[in-house]
């Protein structure tokens, strides 16, 4: 039998953190997010420097997101009816509904020229 054990550990000093005694907290500065493991006491003074830094800030309103959104595939090829046309007249199984594959749209737009 094989067991492997992942332990997480406080980025600041080393400790391993158990199940309950911390975790990852995730914060944005200056438009970059970031990610730092921490027990709960590290946690506390994190929260305690920033204390009266966020008291006096603005709320955005929406929490800082991990990465940009990417665009959609259909804005990228086009319309999706005439995408799906096209590929059931072109011998593609395609659904009247639903998801376009890649594969699909790629197709379509090469035949587009």
């Amino acid at each position: 039998m094989k067991r492997i054990t992942t332990e997480l550990v406080d980025d600041l000093d080393s400790t391993v953190i158990g199940p309950g005694e911390g975790g990852t907290v995730t914060f944005s500065l200056d438009g970059a997010s970031y990610e730092i493991d921490l027990g709960r006491a590290n946690q506390q003074a994190l929260r305690d420097a920033l204390a009266p830094f966020i008291a006096k800030a603005r709320s955005t309103g929406r929490r800082a997101s991990a990465a940009p959104r990417a665009r959609r595939a259909s804005a990228a090829t086009g319309d999706t009816a005439a995408v799906r046309a096209w590929a059931q007249s072109n011998g593609y199984e395609v659904g009247d509904r639903g998801r376009i594959p890649a594969e699909i749209r790629a197709a379509y737009t090469a035949a587009q020229g």
